[in-house]
């Protein structure tokens, strides 16, 4: 066994002669567990927000959209886009049109993004999970155009989900500028019916500013024929994501972007990425703080331990090997610490999974959740030990140079 380990461990076990020393060293454990359990929480908590809310964004956002790189529009026929539809991981591929218009209906008006859709947008997402209402999914009947309203849009207008009058719908005319002595007449106009359902993404985002309706309203209300603005698709089961979006990628060329989920909803995540990073330097920040107390225990073993320090030397111990054992001491009371604030962020997440200890509020059905959500990743636990280590071992290397030179010497 290596001679300074075994010193350093006979030390950190044995009783000191000063109760203080040892109560230090608890308290130098604990207060490492403590902010090692703390980042694995919060981190988790962050994970658990993220998962929360692209299972929001899953029954509304395509796995996979393509967009113009520049620009807004693209054209439908363009030969790039065929590659999409001969694709054997391509299960669903839907043509959609975007842009902003104004809704008027009882003397309520709005500005919505109408989002134009084909026939087969039900089986590229979720939509059917979040419906509210007694109708049926429809975007057209006949020459009947219909309108899928946002929940809080409908609200917004103060309107079932089964209104029965037509929503006037109005565009600027392609080209043109607006008159404003008589506004209406440089505008389209089209009217929108109700299927009797609306739809609840719970994200504000959508649910008060968007309305589906099918891709040719959109197009003659755009006056965007053979034009649109995005192909979304939902790859077959069982299909690599990351390896299409890449090989779709490589074939459209810089023309075009494939975007999956997380990269539609970007500024979403890029939001909540910054506040877990600033999360972990802040608890980092507090981990430092709690590594002083091993520097306070090092010290006073350091002195109480000048004695064996002269004994070892007379032995033939070098000084190097004398300040290894105290080195070794404080890396011992790090890793402990770390260790056990590991096991008991992680437990305390599988009982906050199970159980839902921590909760939003007494009133239950008032939030999305009721109770905190937590996901734990490997990758994170990996960075929590390593900081854990790295802010250790740092904070007790000069301090332990300097002491154990200054009082351990004859």
């Amino acid at each position: 066994m290596n001679f300074p380990f075994y010193i350093a461990k006979r030390y950190l076990l044995s009783k000191k002669s000063h109760h203080a020393i040892n109560i230090i060293s608890g308290v130098s454990v604990c207060g490492v567990a403590i902010a090692t359990a703390a980042l694995v929480c919060i981190l988790s908590v962050f994970n658990g927000f993220q998962d929360m809310v692209a299972g929001l964004f899953t029954a509304f956002d395509p796995q996979l959209k393509v967009v113009p790189a520049e620009g807004k529009w693209i054209d439908e026929n363009a030969k790039e886009l065929k590659v999409l539809q001969e694709d054997a991981d391509v299960d669903v591929l839907t043509k959609t049109l975007e842009d902003n218009a104004l809704l008027m209906i009882n003397n309520r008006q709005t500005m919505v993004t109408i989002k134009g859709v084909e026939d087969n947008f039900e089986e590229l997402t979720r939509i059917d999970r979040i419906l509210v209402g007694d109708g049926v999914f429809e975007l057209r009947v006949d020459v009947i155009d219909y309108g899928v309203l946002g929940a809080n849009l409908l609200m917004k207008l103060n309107l079932s989900a089964d209104f029965p009058d037509a929503i006037q719908v109005y565009a600027p005319r392609k080209g043109e500028r607006i008159d404003l002595n008589d506004p209406r007449e440089s505008l389209n106009q089209e009217e929108l019916y109700s299927p009797g359902v609306g739809f609840m993404v719970k994200q504000n985002k959508y649910d008060a500013n968007y309305v589906i309706t099918n891709l040719d309203f959109a197009k003659r209300l755009f006056e965007r024929k053979g034009e649109i603005s995005a192909v979304e698709m939902k790859l077959r089961q069982g299909a690599d994501l990351n390896a299409v979006k890449s090989r779709l990628q490589k074939t459209l060329g810089s023309k075009y972007k494939v975007l999956d989920r997380y990269e539609q909803q970007e500024d979403t995540f890029k939001i909540m990425k910054i506040e877990k990073l600033i999360s972990y330097i802040f608890l980092t920040f507090i981990l430092m703080i709690a590594c002083f107390n091993i520097i306070g225990s090092l010290s006073m073993l350091i002195i109480e331990k000048k004695q064996d320090a002269v004994t070892l030397r007379n032995m033939g111990a070098s000084e190097k090997q004398i300040s290894d054992i105290f080195m070794i001491e404080g890396r011992m009371i790090c890793l402990l610490g770390a260790v056990i604030g590991i096991v008991l962020g992680l437990t305390f997440c599988l009982l906050q999974q199970e159980f839902g200890l921590i909760r939003f509020g007494s009133s239950e059905g008032s939030y999305i959740i009721d109770a905190y959500p937590v996901s734990v990743r490997v990758w994170d636990v990996v960075v929590i030990f390593a900081t854990v280590v790295v802010v250790g071992f740092l904070s007790v290397w000069y301090p332990v140079r300097y002491l154990s030179k200054k009082y351990t010497r004859q």
